[in-house]
């Protein structure tokens, strides 16, 4: 899903959600004869030439195997429109929605404001567990409400630059954190108060290294049992914390990382650091490969997992993972229909394959991650590799949505710049705020 930085969408959406009134469930349900000649409007956050186009393609199939269902398709529509129209209601609205934010799908099922699909599922006697993989299952619930399907995904990995290893005698990829501690610094050579050449930007700035990305390849859990922020109690946020820290100081400490840092181009041109060769390794998701590609880079690009925990090697293989979540309006008359469209781009595997093929993600299904007819070559591999590992993960959804994740994140910035000290202080302090939000949002 490329687009605007992850972290920025978190902020934004965040911010938008925690001003949205609850919409509430629709009390005129699914009364519409699904047979019946109908149109539907569909609203996706899209923009890109070739992204529309691959979603009409599949609009186009849809509309050939259900002849009596025409989609009106508006794109380049964000969270912020989305709830807008949420909210106001009425006939002019959508009846299918989607949103590139899975960390919003606590508000979206709580709220009401995307409706309940456990109805249509059973209706349509769906065993979603055979069929989707169990991350995306977890990002498109909330407590027990199922409220969104999965529209492709997104696996983030390791990229490499190959030449570089090459050059520094390193024959494979970390994989463990200790193993990325010593090849980063191999990989870095400086100049002066800059660098030739970064083995890794560590910063939380540093476009994709952000702290929840760097979460995923430890064992933790960011709530216990009761619901409250388990992230001063759980040794794993400490771990991360304290690796993460000590990675900055290893590479040059945190003022010398952020002035090269500031000489970056944008994350989504052709001038971005692992592209330049100014970075050696990246932290990614799958869509960097044809970007790069695209951008014309002069040298091999690897491609392969985080690493993780140095006691936690058997888990190797895993990563961080997130995607496009599409459910339906709950103002809409049109429900039946709007259902059929959400089965159809969500589960049919021809539909599937072919939108992956067209934007490079990856595939939500089972089916279509092992399709013959999905276009893999071995850098993209790797990320279908992790979309199917067991223990890869995303973090748990919230009734505020990313606040959470934004309270931690802030907390991140503080502690990497040396502005908190105490990192056991910090994190009881970071939790306590993370439970008041929670408490204060139900």
């Amino acid at each position: 899903m490329p687009g605007m930085p992850r972290k920025a969408v978190l902020a934004a959406a965040s911010i938008a959600l925690l001003t949205t009134a609850c919409t509430g469930q629709s009390d005129t349900g699914a009364t519409d004869d699904p047979n019946a000649s109908t149109t539907i409007t569909f609203w996706h956050g899209w923009s890109a030439p070739a992204e529309v186009k691959a979603i009409q393609a599949n609009i186009d199939r849809f509309e050939k195997e259900h002849p009596n269902i025409k989609v009106k398709v508006v794109g380049n529509i964000n969270d912020d429109k989305l709830n807008q129209a949420l909210r106001a209601g009425g006939s002019s609205g959508p009846d299918v929605v989607s949103s590139f934010t899975t960390s919003n799908i606590g508000k979206f099922c709580s709220s009401g404001a995307f409706a309940d699909l456990k109805p249509f599922i059973e209706k349509s006697k769906l065993d979603l567990d055979k069929i989707i993989p169990k991350p995306m299952l977890e990002y498109t619930q909330f407590e027990g409400k199922r409220c969104a399907m999965p529209l492709l995904g997104d696996a983030y990995g390791l990229y490499y630059n190959k030449d570089a290893f090459k050059k520094a005698g390193i024959k494979a990829p970390p994989k463990t954190w200790s193993e990325f501690t010593e090849v980063a610094k191999k990989l870095t050579k400086s100049k002066g108060d800059s660098y030739e050449q970064l083995g890794f930007m560590p910063n939380y700035h540093g476009y994709e290294t952000v702290v929840d990305h760097y979460m995923s390849q430890w064992d933790h859990a960011y709530f216990d049992k009761d619901g409250k922020s388990s992230i001063a109690e759980d040794p794993a946020f400490a771990e991360m914390f304290t690796y993460q820290k000590k990675l900055v100081d290893s590479l040059g400490g945190f003022q010398k990382l952020e002035k090269y840092r500031n000489t970056f181009g944008d994350e989504w041109g052709a001038k971005h650091p692992f592209q330049t060769g100014q970075v050696a390794m990246q932290l990614d998701g799958e869509w960097r490969l044809g970007m790069a590609k695209d951008a014309g880079v002069k040298f091999d690009i690897g491609t392969a997992p985080m690493p993780v925990a140095d006691d936690e090697v058997d888990e190797y293989g895993k990563g961080f993972l997130s995607g496009t979540v599409m459910g339906i309006a709950p103002q809409s008359k049109k429900q039946n229909a709007a259902w059929e469209l959400v089965k159809y781009m969500t589960t049919d595997t021809a539909a599937v394959v072919a939108f992956a093929n067209a934007i490079h993600n990856v595939p939500s299904t089972f089916a279509a991650l092992k399709s013959p007819d999905l276009t893999v070559d071995p850098g993209f591999k790797t990320f279908l590799d992790i979309a199917q590992n067991p223990h890869s993960n995303t973090p748990p959804a919230s009734v505020n949505g990313s606040t959470y994740q934004t309270t931690l994140q802030d907390f991140g910035y503080q502690y990497e710049s040396g502005k908190v000290k105490d990192l056991k202080a910090g994190l009881k302090k970071t939790a306590d705020q993370i439970d008041r939000d929670i408490e204060q949002a139900k």
